[in-house]
């Protein structure tokens, strides 16, 4: 399997997904996934269906579900490969595929982790994407610089509070929408701390 990460005695795997004009080897995913298999987490980079089919430009609403069933297919196929727990993780766009997938099938993933959510479109709060999120049953934690203009930790800390399943937000300090990869063992310890609960 292509950009997968797998330490031997891996406790858990996480399949890991890009932003709207990324791919599975955005510097992020890279550098997360590196950090995660020195925690002892299997990690897989995936593309989305949207961007195996062209290799830029964003995704169409039209490939949204499409998207969603690429990323079930993955997490499926990375069970059976590893035999380990599975989790998703997505930034931005493919975090909110995961979540809106995990609203659909909560029976795919133990949880999510989910960097930089897409709350609405820059400079435009009166379009959230907040519909799917009281059907969230798994544990979630979502990870977002205080300086993302997809959402103030106000807006992010307000439509949260709409989910039912354990979860929490941590805001990094000066960080935009689009995170660095110098964030990455930052980010994979506290997914260590929020993951060691129910792994």
């Amino acid at each position: 399997m292509e950009r997968l990460i797998r330490p031997d005695h891996a406790r858990a795997a996480l399949v890991l997904t890009h932003g709207a004009g990324s791919n599975a080897d955005a510097p992020l995913l890279v550098a997360l996934s590196g950090a995660l298999g020195e925690r002892g987490w299997a990690v897989w980079r995936v593309n989305l269906a949207y961007r195996l089919k062209r290799p830029s430009g964003p995704p169409h609403p039209s490939t949204t579900a499409a998207d969603r069933a690429s990323l079930a297919e993955a997490i499926v196929h990375l069970q059976s490969e590893t035999g380990l727990p599975v989790f998703a993780c997505g930034h931005s766009y493919g975090g909110r595929q995961a979540t809106m997938l995990a609203a659909e099938q909560p029976e795919l993933m133990r949880g999510l982790l989910i960097l930089s959510y897409p709350l609405h479109p820059p400079a435009q709060p009166a379009k959230l994407r907040v519909e799917h999120l009281p059907a969230l049953s798994v544990p979630t934690l979502f990870v977002s610089g205080t300086r993302d203009d997809f959402g103030t930790p106000e807006e992010l800390g307000a439509a949260f509070e709409t989910i039912p399943a354990l979860h929490d937000l941590v805001l990094l300090p000066r960080c935009g929408h689009s995170l660095s990869p110098k964030e990455a063992p930052q980010i994979a310890e506290l997914w260590d701390q929020f993951s060691g609960r129910f792994v």
